[in-house]
């Protein structure tokens, strides 16, 4: 503004993972944003010790009921996508 110029607001430096054209989309975009982030506590869990692990302990919790009351219900390992997918093995040992 001192130069006589107009700050100009920047552009948006992210995509949506699907678009967003009503409030039902806006729940799944914030369920999967909630999983996502989940996921990340995951692995800082898995990589870290002490006071680090267990606050990533905890707000993996948080993420994990946030995305919870997004979808109305949660999943068997939150933050875990390796594990929230349905296996094609079978249950039992083959012979």
């Amino acid at each position: 503004r001192d130069l006589g110029g107009e700050p100009q607001s920047a552009d948006a430096a992210y995509s949506l993972p699907f678009p967003v054209p009503d409030a039902a989309a806006a729940v799944r975009l914030a369920t999967e944003l909630e999983d996502r982030v989940a996921g990340v506590y995951s692995d800082l869990v898995r990589a870290s010790s002490g006071t680090r692990r267990g606050t990533a302990a905890l707000a993996l919790r948080e993420a994990a009921v946030r995305a919870a009351r997004w979808r109305g219900g949660s999943v068997a390992f939150p933050g875990l996508a390796e594990r929230s997918t349905p296996s094609s093995a079978p249950a039992t040992p083959q012979a």
